[in-house]
């Protein structure tokens, strides 16, 4: 009986103060900072993606059998 007691009165009080404080930080979304982060990284993986297709493109144009001997 007594470590339902102790769980009731210590552990379940910090439990649930810890939960929901954790639920509230996700719905508040992303703060400023987040965002704009994401929003670079979002560029940079553009840039990426451009310079990758690039990149296949002249491998097809120089060697078009490349993809096949990997």
């Amino acid at each position: 009986m007594a470590p339902v007691i102790i769980f009731m009165v210590v552990v379940a009080p910090i439990w649930l103060i810890l939960h929901y404080r954790s639920k509230g930080q996700v719905s508040q979304g992303l703060s400023e900072e987040e965002y704009i982060q994401l929003s670079e990284l979002s560029e940079l993986a553009d840039n990426m993606t451009d310079r990758i297709q690039t990149l296949e493109a002249i491998l097809d144009a120089e060697t078009p059998d490349w993809r096949s001997k990997l």
